[in-house]
C-alpha cells in the first residue's frame, strides 16, 4: 500500500495551447487547432493561475527544439504566482553539471524552494543532433547517470571530483547552497539502460500512461531495484459530468485530427529509439480507427495519433476517472502530472472535480 502522499500536478503547454491535442516537443503534430492560443507570457501566466487556484502542486514545464527554453521562461512565471512550484525539464549532457547545479541553486533560492527537476535524457536522434549530441542510445543513458550524480552531490552542498567516461569535474562545489530547499529529481525511461539510472539516481521515476498490468510490471521491477522510489504517472484528462458527455468529447478531438499531422508525428516516432515511446506508439498502432483506441477501461490512446510522449487520455465521468486514478495510485503511483485541452479551462474542471473525488478515494483506502 503506498505510503508516499498524493501529489497532483499540472502541465505547461508551452508550445502553444487550444482545445485538440498537437505536437509538444516538436512542430510535427502541431496545427492551428491546436495553437490557436499562443504561448505568451499572458496566457502561460493565467494557465500557471488557474493551476494554483485549483490546487495543483506544481507545474510539468516540456524541453525540446519546439519549446522555449523552461528555465527562463519558470523564472519568470514565479514572479506571477504565489505558491505552485515548477518541474523544469532540462536534456541532460547539454551543460556542465556544475552550471546546471548553479541555476537550480539560484531558482530555488529565488523562489523559495519551488523548484523540481525533470531529468530528460532524448529519444529522438535527429533532434539530438540538432543539439550537437551524436550519442547512440545507452551512451546518452550513461551519461545521464554522471550528470545526475554530480547534480545531486553539488544541491546536497557537497564538493565534487568525478572522472567518468563522459565527465571530468574537478573541484566543483556551489557557494552558500540553499540546503533548506530539497530539489528532488523526477527522471522518465523505460529502456533497461534507462531503469538502471532511475534506480541508482532518481527520486521520482516518471512513467506514461499505459494499462495498469503493464505499469504494475515495471513498478514491481524497479521497486525491487530500488526499494526508496517513487512513482509518478503522465496522463490527459477528458472528465465530464456523464460519461457520454466525455466520450463525445474524445470523438470531437479524433474527427479534427488532421490526417497529415498523423502522418507526420508517426514517422517521427517511427525514427526515434525511445522505448517509452515505441510503447506509446504500439498502443494505437497509428490507427485512428475509435473502436480500437480505448486500450483500458477509461484509458484511451487517441492522444498518441499527434503527441509524442504522454499519449493516452483517461476519458469518462468524474467518479469514472477519479477511480482509475485511484487505482494507479494502489499500484504505487505517488504522484500524477494530469492535462486535458485548453490547458486553462480544465485545470479549473480537472482541480474542482476530479481531485476531491480522488482525495477522498485515496483517504476511504487508506492510501
Amino acid at each position: 500500500m503506498p505510503e508516499n502522499p498524493l501529489l497532483l500536478h499540472w502541465f505547461l503547454p508551452t508550445g502553444g495551447d487550444g482545445r485538440d491535442p498537437g505536437g509538444v516537443t516538436a512542430v510535427q503534430g502541431r496545427t492551428g487547432a491546436a495553437t490557436r492560443r499562443p504561448a505568451d507570457i499572458g496566457y502561460l501566466t493565467q494557465v500557471a493561475r488557474a493551476a494554483e487556484q485549483a490546487g495543483f502542486h506544481s507545474l510539468l514545464t516540456p524541453v525540446g527544439l519546439g519549446c522555449v527554453d523552461p528555465w527562463i521562461l519558470t523564472a519568470a512565471l514565479t514572479q506571477h504566482t504565489d505558491r505552485i512550484g515548477f518541474l523544469v525539464a532540462f536534456r541532460s549532457g547539454f551543460a556542465s553539471p556544475t552550471l546546471l547545479a548553479q541555476q537550480a541553486d539560484a531558482f530555488r533560492r529565488f523562489a523559495g524552494g519551488r523548484l523540481r527537476l525533470n531529468v530528460v535524457t532524448g529519444g529522438d536522434p535527429l533532434e539530438q543532433r540538432a543539439y550537437g549530441d551524436h550519442l547512440a542510445h545507452d551512451q546518452r543513458y550513461a551519461r545521464t547517470d554522471e550528470v545526475m550524480a554530480v547534480l545531486r552531490d553539488l544541491l546536497a552542498g557537497k564538493r565534487v571530483d568525478h572522472t567518468g567516461e563522459h565527465l571530468r569535474v574537478e573541484g566543483a562545489q556551489l557557494h552558500d547552497p540553499a540546503l533548506q530547499h530539497p530539489v528532488p529529481l523526477y527522471f522518465g525511461g523505460a529502456s533497461p539502460a534507462a531503469e538502471a539510472v532511475a534506480a541508482r539516481r532518481a527520486d521520482v521515476q516518471l512513467l506514461w500512461g499505459e494499462p495498469p498490468a503493464a505499469l504494475a510490471q515495471r513498478i514491481d521491477r524497479l521497486r525491487a531495484a530500488a526499494p526508496a522510489l517513487r512513482f509518478g504517472l503522465r496522463l490527459h484528462v477528458i472528465s465530464r459530468d456523464t460519461a457520454a458527455e466525455a466520450w463525445a468529447e474524445a470523438d470531437r478531438i479524433l474527427s479534427g485530427i488532421d490526417p497529415e499531422a498523423v502522418r507526420a508525428s508517426q514517422e517521427r516516432f517511427a525514427r526515434m529509439d525511445s522505448t517509452g515511446q515505441a510503447r506509446m506508439a504500439a498502443l494505437h498502432g497509428g490507427s485512428a480507427d475509435a473502436a480500437t483506441l480505448e486500450v483500458a477501461p477509461n484509458l484511451w490512446a487517441g492522444i498518441g495519433l499527434v503527441r509524442e510522449g504522454a499519449g493516452t487520455a483517461l476519458v469518462g465521468s468524474h467518479d469514472e476517472v477519479a477511480q482509475r486514478l485511484s487505482e494507479y495510485r494502489s499500484l504505487g503511483i505517488d504522484e500524477f502530472i494530469l492535462s486535458g485541452y485548453p490547458h486553462l479551462e480544465e485545470a479549473y474542471r480537472v482541480g474542482e472535480e476530479v481531485a476531491p473525488r480522488l482525495r477522498a478515494l485515496v483517504a476511504g483506502a487508506g492510501a
